[in-house]
């Protein structure tokens, strides 16, 4: 068997709001913005250099906004990235150094939380 996670659903209040937020501010590639009818809105933005996206809209996700707690994504260099975040004007957390890696968390404008993970070397 081969499973892979393709895409993970963020609960937002503000559809547009949440775009700019990820797209502008996180640094999240837009890939897709459909308004497929009246009630359902389909919006796909993708991490830099990751094979697994996010999906926010309307009529797509039925968690309550804000609820999605520690998703945790990948990255090189948690110093960096929370750098480019607090240039980006996003609130990052200082890095927290652990055994299994340096952390960095920050919050979307609903209050979804997310993890940043800088891997220990191995080996």
């Amino acid at each position: 068997m081969s499973w892979k996670i393709e895409v993970v659903p963020v609960p937002v209040t503000d559809v547009d709001r949440a775009k700019k937020f990820y797209v502008e501010q996180v640094g999240f590639h837009a890939d897709h913005d459909h308004q497929v009818d009246e009630t359902v809105r389909f919006v796909q933005l993708t991490p830099p250099g990751s094979a697994c996206s996010i999906v926010i809209g309307t009529g797509i996700v039925e968690m309550e906004p804000g609820s999605l707690r520690g998703v945790m994504i990948v990255i090189d260099d948690a110093e960096a990235t929370r750098r480019e975040l607090l240039e980006r004007g996003v609130d990052a957390s200082e890095v927290d150094v652990q055994p299994w890696g340096r952390f960095v968390r920050f919050s979307d404008p609903d209050g979804n939380l997310w993890v940043l993970q800088e891997l220990p070397a191995r080996g």
